[in-house]
Parts: C-alpha cells; sequence; structure tokens
C-alpha cells in the first residue's frame, strides 16, 4: 500500500468517524440537554466539518450555504402551505373536506381512506408541498372523528413518502430512470405495484399498531391554527373546497405531461412549466384560497390578512430548523462523503439490486438528500448496468429509490417537519419517521427482488 492510498483510508476513515460522532452529538443535545434542535445541529455542524479537515470558515461558510439552498428551495413552500391551511382552516374549508371525508371512511376504514387521498394528492407533489397541504385536513380529521393523531397521520405520511421514493415524476426516480437508461413507463407500472404494499404496511397497519403504543397530543400553537372554528359567515362548498386543494396537485400534473408528451419549446409547455414550479403552484392555490374561500364567503379583508400572517409565526422554528439541516449537509458534501462511500462501493461484489440499494442507503445517512443519494448511486452503476435489459434497469431504479429514504434521521429535513408538525419528542419522531420510511425501503427493496426473480 504506497502513501497516498493509506492517505485516503486515513481521510475516509476520519470522515466517517466524523460524520457518526456529530449525529450522536445532535441526538445527545436535543434529547438530553434539552438544546433548541437549531442550535444542536449548528454544534453538531462544526464537529463534523472541523473533525474531517475543513477550516472553521469554509464549515461556516458550508452551513450558510446548505441552509440558504433549502429554505430557498422548501421554506416559502412551506410558508405558503401554512398560508393556505390556515385559509383552508378559517374558512370551514378543511371542516367541509373531513365532514365529506368522514362520510365515506368511518372507523377502521378512515385510516385506509387518509392514505389513499395521501397517495393521489401525493402523486405529482414534492413530499414537502403533500405535507403542507395534507397537515390541516389530518389535524381536523384526528378531531372530528375522535381517533388518535398518529392513526390518521402515518397513513398520510406513507401515501406521500412513498410515491416520493418509488414513483416517477418524482425528481429521485426520474433521476434513476434517466442515468441507467431505464424505461419510464415500465419503471411507473412497476414502482406502482411495490408502492401499494408499501403504503399498506407503512400506513394503515404501521399507524394502528403505533397509535396504541403511543398517545401523541395535537400540538397547542399548530392545532389552533389549522383546527380554528370557522370564521367565515358562508361555508364553502365541497366542490370548491376540493378545488382550492387539488389546484397545486392539477397544476404540477400539467407540468409533467408537458415534460414527457410535449415540444419543449412549445408555448403551452412552457406555460405549463411555469405554472407547475411548487413555488407557483401554491401561490396560485393561495390567491385562489383567497378570493374564493375568503373574500367570495363574506370574510373581510383585514381578517383574511391577519389569518395569513398569523400563519407564519408557527413555522418559524421549523423553517430554522430544516435550515440547519440543510446546513449539516452541505457541509459533509463538501467534506467528500459522497466521493468516500462511492469508493467503497466501487469494490464491492453483490447482486445489482441489493448494492444499488445499499449504496443509496449509505449515501441518504450520511447526507441526508434522497436526491443526492439517488444521484450518485445512478452514477457509479451507470457503467455497470449498460447492458442490462429494460426490465432490470427499472428494477435497479426503483431499487436506488427504495434504499433512498432507509431510516431518515436528524440530516433530514422531512425528520424535521414530520417533529414540528405533529410536536413530537425526538424519539417519538424516530419512531413515527424514521422506522415508517424504513418500512417503506425494506418493501421496496424486497419488491425489487421479487420482481427480479420473477421477470428475469
Amino acid at each position: 500500500m504506497d502513501l497516498s492510498t493509506a492517505a485516503w483510508m486515513f481521510h475516509d476513515t476520519r470522515l466517517i468517524l466524523c460524520c457518526l460522532l456529530a449525529i450522536a452529538t445532535i441526538i445527545v443535545l436535543i434529547s438530553a440537554t434539552k438544546l433548541p434542535p437549531f442550535l444542536s445541529i449548528l454544534i453538531g455542524t462544526f464537529i463534523a466539518g472541523v473533525g474531517a479537515g475543513l477550516p472553521p470558515e469554509d464549515v461556516a461558510k458550508a452551513f450558510s450555504k446548505g441552509a440558504g439552498a433549502i429554505l430557498g428551495e422548501a421554506g416559502i413552500i412551506i410558508a405558503l402551505g401554512s398560508m393556505l391551511g390556515a385559509l383552508m382552516a378559517e374558512s370551514g374549508a378543511a371542516d367541509r373536506i373531513a365532514s365529506t371525508l368522514l362520510g365515506l371512511g368511518k372507523g377502521k376504514s378512515l385510516p385506509w381512506v387518509m392514505a389513499l387521498v395521501a397517495m393521489v394528492i401525493g402523486l405529482p407533489l414534492f413530499f414537502e408541498v403533500g405535507l403542507v397541504m395534507m397537515v390541516p385536513i389530518i389535524f381536523v380529521m384526528a378531531r372530528r372523528s375522535g381517533q388518535p393523531l398518529l392513526k390518521i397521520a402515518i397513513p398520510a405520511l406513507a401515501g406521500m413518502t412513498t410515491l416520493h421514493a418509488l414513483m416517477p415524476p418524482h425528481p429521485g426516480p426520474l433521476i434513476a430512470v434517466s442515468a441507467l437508461h431505464a424505461d419510464l413507463g415500465l419503471t411507473m407500472l412497476l414502482g406502482f405495484s411495490i408502492a401499494v404494499p408499501a403504503v399498506i404496511l407503512a400506513g394503515p397497519l404501521y399507524g394502528n399498531w403505533l397509535s396504541r403504543r403511543m398517545h401523541v397530543e395535537e400540538p397547542a400553537e399548530l392545532g389552533a391554527l389549522f383546527s380554528a372554528p370557522p370564521k367565515a359567515p358562508r361555508q364553502p362548498s365541497f366542490g370548491v373546497s376540493l378545488l382550492i386543494i387539488l389546484l397545486p396537485v392539477l397544476l404540477m400534473l400539467g407540468s409533467t405531461l408537458a415534460k414527457v408528451a410535449m415540444s419543449p419549446e412549445s408555448s403551452v409547455a412552457l406555460t405549463l412549466k411555469f405554472l407547475g414550479e411548487p413555488l407557483v403552484a401554491l401561490g396560485i392555490a393561495v390567491m385562489a384560497a383567497v378570493i374564493f374561500l375568503g373574500w367570495s364567503n363574506g370574510m373581510p379583508r383585514e381578517e383574511v390578512g391577519g389569518t395569513l400572517r398569523k400563519s407564519l409565526a408557527p413555522i418559524a422554528v421549523l423553517l430554522l430548523t430544516i435550515g440547519a439541516g440543510g446546513g449539516l449537509k452541505q457541509t459533509l458534501l463538501d467534506a467528500g462523503i459522497s466521493q468516500t462511500i462511492s469508493k467503497v462501493a466501487e469494490g464491492a461484489h453483490m447482486p445489482y439490486l441489493l448494492l444499488a440499494w445499499l449504496i443509496a442507503v449509505a449515501l441518504r445517512q450520511a447526507t441526508g438528500s434522497a436526491t443526492v443519494a439517488t444521484t450518485t448511486t445512478a452514477g457509479i452503476l451507470a457503467p455497470m448496468m449498460a447492458g442490462l435489459a429494460a426490465t432490470q434497469s427499472s428494477l435497479v431504479a426503483l431499487a436506488i429509490g427504495a434504499g433512498s429514504v432507509f431510516f431518515c434521521h436528524v440530516n433530514d429535513a422531512g425528520f424535521w417537519m414530520v417533529r414540528e408538525y405533529f410536536g413530537l419528542q425526538l424519539k417519538q419522531t424516530i419512531w413515527v419517521w424514521s422506522i415508517l420510511q424504513s418500512i417503506v425501503s425494506l418493501v421496496g427493496l424486497a419488491g425489487t427482488l421479487l420482481w427480479w426473480h420473477w421477470l428475469t
């Protein structure tokens, strides 16, 4: 072994150990010392970055860059979603949708209805967008039905995150399909066949089991915001209420259609792509809610404006925490964690599906980003997959997507969104989110292995 190889091995080992130490520090600071998550993640980031050999000023720059990137991407979406949720609550739209859904599914069938609704809403939406849209419905449904919050929330979370991992047109599966030259239609068909059992196991079944063992109260501030009694003189109809919440879904579906079936430079395609941008789609939905849920139903303009303003205060801590998670992710990326895991993966000799899943798992654990995990894994495997049949390429792409959501933890923005939205402790968030994601990931791996055995 020459000196350069030994130096790289030392660097890689130190980087992995520093990453593990940072995560352990964050968990201890939050759970034992009760420091706010934002401050705990900031401390953990400096432990990881400086320990891995980055100068302190570079760690600070990486943290600021990562925090700004994630807040620029998700922060405004969360703010718009909070506005939309508050308007739906105070106009009575959330109550109208909840009443109709309660009529469709009562008692034991209600979690199954929530899983189905979340799958429909989550099909074209980024997880963060789907979550901010579903939270007010979840709170009202739990309160109106008298069922435990987790029994309603977990099926909705499972429906959205499973499609995010396994179904194009979500970015992760699309990136893998493109890099591996897999067939998009076949990947969607196989992905749906795996997603359904994953949602069933991680959603209604796991939610029913966990809700009997873990009692979670509705968080005070957000619960009051999203479950406020209607203030509009007239309650909107079910059709209008449903159209407002589905408006971003329809706009983003239009964008997907434009990308798949239209000439990229046509005026219609460009318009649909613009309207389907998450920021634009949610912004249009908020304005539609202002007009059709607020003003049209007799809410004074001052009251509508007050509702929009007060919806922002409860999410301040959430935004800071998500930003800190983005800073930790960027610091680890700048330190070279992706390259370290790539080198380990290139020397591994194992079946394609298991290799794809394990690389994606390792990268997600280290970076907290499903997109980074998917892109890097697909890039590593693409040269090895050149001769695979279309079915095999599709299954490898799905295995990567499944691995990219395994046991998401403190460096994941979704982890902190779930924690803050539902008022959970750190240990509870692991049970509600990390374990749920792991069930989806393992079912995804099992599904791809079964299809590989049957079809190849």
